[in-house]
């Protein structure tokens, strides 16, 4: 008797039309996406083509923007394995409608539409938040580095930018031509912290200057000489401003009182900042910056996030700080006003974070809101106190933590966000961005958030269905 196989015949024509719903299960993740995307305000996108019809037709942005929530849900952000995937991968092409868009015009979408992908996710937390997933009775707060765009090497000072300029171009002064755009460069921050001297002084006004660069948010320039010409530029602002802070310290050290109504005199350690810019600057990615991670240093930005015990993110910034300090407020905030906008009610109970957050004047204001805060003085792998963390808030803190509620409640912290952020970078494969600046970044670190709480929306809606 003659072997009995089912027959592979692909010259086999197809003798009735495909249906695309024959082509995934009903709880397949695909479906689940093009769901979801029907329930989002997709205005901003629409916004952007021509209202009367006229010039050449664009692709959907329903359909672009579930392709891009997809492909960032299964960890696939190249606009080339995009492109290959509408072509080969059954998933995308029911998504596509087996329509293929070439990867420059996904590129395209992703960086015309920046602002609206961004806005992305507080789309999927209304969402999660219509299913009950937003509960914020504990939220924990946490930052996690990731490789920017930009290699180390590319870091250059400032006599190495000079000198490549001077090489590329005869004329250096066409690079100086309106140094500061619409600002001379000059202004003093509006307020400067004189609770740590010099230092809070100096450190304050180079986090404001960040922070107007953010608030700028202006795109890396393509060509390598407009980069040389804006490290150079940012060198020499970031100079001024150290400058200015410098002497309006000293005046203040010169004119001011302490507490007590006592003048406080010339500072006993003077200081004269240099005449040529220091530190290095990324020619490719000037925004991001080099930042001490678990394992060595990396060229990248400190991403923020804040969770709840279902893991959902209830808010996702970038920073370009090294560290956590400071940030504890600002992220708080963040997740504040995305709950906010989802419509949840709920205030935040506690705050958990680890021992980078600790802001004495930050946790404070947190208290003053009603919100707990738990962060403990001392970092995981010292042993013993800090030096001088002795006594007042410190001791409180210690005392809190050492109950076995305040034990309990900070257990938590570690697998309520530790897991998020190794869902993205290993599983997902997410631990690099693409696009390069600050602004893009955080678009970008914003969407891979957003498909992170969609996956887990898909995962609930599947359980509850089966439950």
């Amino acid at each position: 008797m003659a072997q009995n196989f089912i027959e592979c015949d692909r010259e086999q024509l197809l003798l009735m039309s495909p249906s695309l719903r024959e082509w995934l299960g009903e709880n397949h993740l695909a479906w689940f996406v093009i769901d979801a995307v029907k329930d989002i305000d997709l205005a901003p996108f629409y916004a952007r083509y021509r209202q009367d019809g006229w010039g050449r037709a664009a692709y959907d942005p329903a359909m672009m923007v579930a392709i891009v929530l997809y492909a960032y849900a299964k960890g696939q952000r190249s606009s080339r394995g995009i492109e290959r995937a509408c072509v080969e991968d059954v998933a995308y092409r029911v998504i596509a409608a087996n329509l293929a868009p070439d990867h420059v015009t996904i590129n395209r979408f992703r960086s015309e539409h920046s602002d609206a992908l961004a806005g992305l996710f507080s789309s999927v937390l209304t969402l999660c938040a219509r299913a009950g997933m937003v509960k914020v009775a504990t939220i924990a707060v946490d930052g996690t580095k990731v490789h920017a765009n930009a290699s180390p090497d590319a870091n250059a000072d400032f006599d190495q930018i000079a000198r490549e300029i001077l090489k590329e171009a005869a004329e250096v002064d066409a690079a100086e031509d309106e140094l500061y755009g619409e600002k001379r460069g000059d202004e003093l921050p509006e307020h400067l912290s004189t609770s740590q001297g010099r230092r809070g002084w100096l450190r304050e006004a180079k986090r404001q200057l960040d922070e107007e660069r953010a608030k700028e948010a202006k795109p890396i320039p393509r060509s390598r000489p407009a980069r040389l010409k804006e490290a150079k530029r940012r060198l020499e602002q970031e100079l001024w401003v150290e400058s200015r802070a410098n002497a309006a310290y000293e005046d203040y050290r010169v004119h001011g009182r302490d507490t007590k109504g006592r003048r406080l005199g010339a500072s006993p350690t003077p200081y004269t900042p240099p005449e040529v810019p220091q530190g290095k600057m990324n020619l490719t990615d000037p925004d991001s910056r080099m930042l001490k991670a678990s394992r060595g240093y990396l060229q990248g930005y400190n991403a923020q996030a804040a969770v709840n015990e279902e893991q959902i993110v209830i808010a996702g910034e970038v920073t370009v700080d090294p560290g956590d300090f400071g940030h504890l407020e600002p992220i708080l905030n963040a997740a504040q006003s995305e709950l906010e906008a989802a419509g949840v009610t709920e205030t935040p109970g506690v705050l958990l974070a680890d021992a980078g957050y600790w802001h004495q004047v930050q946790m404070e204001n947190v208290i003053n809101h009603g919100i707990q805060v738990l962060i403990p003085p001392d970092a995981g792998k010292r042993k013993g106190t800090r030096p001088g963390w002795d006594g007042g808030a410190y001791a409180h803190m210690r005392r809190v933590l050492s109950t076995e509620l305040g034990h309990a409640l900070y257990r938590k912290r570690q697998a309520m966000i530790e897991p998020v952020f190794g869902h993205t970078k290993f599983n997902r494969r997410i631990d690099r961005f693409q696009r390069r600046g600050r602004a893009a970044a955080r678009s970008e670190w914003r969407l891979i958030t957003a498909t992170h709480n969609l996956l887990k929306l898909h995962s609930h809606q599947i359980a509850a269905a089966g439950a």
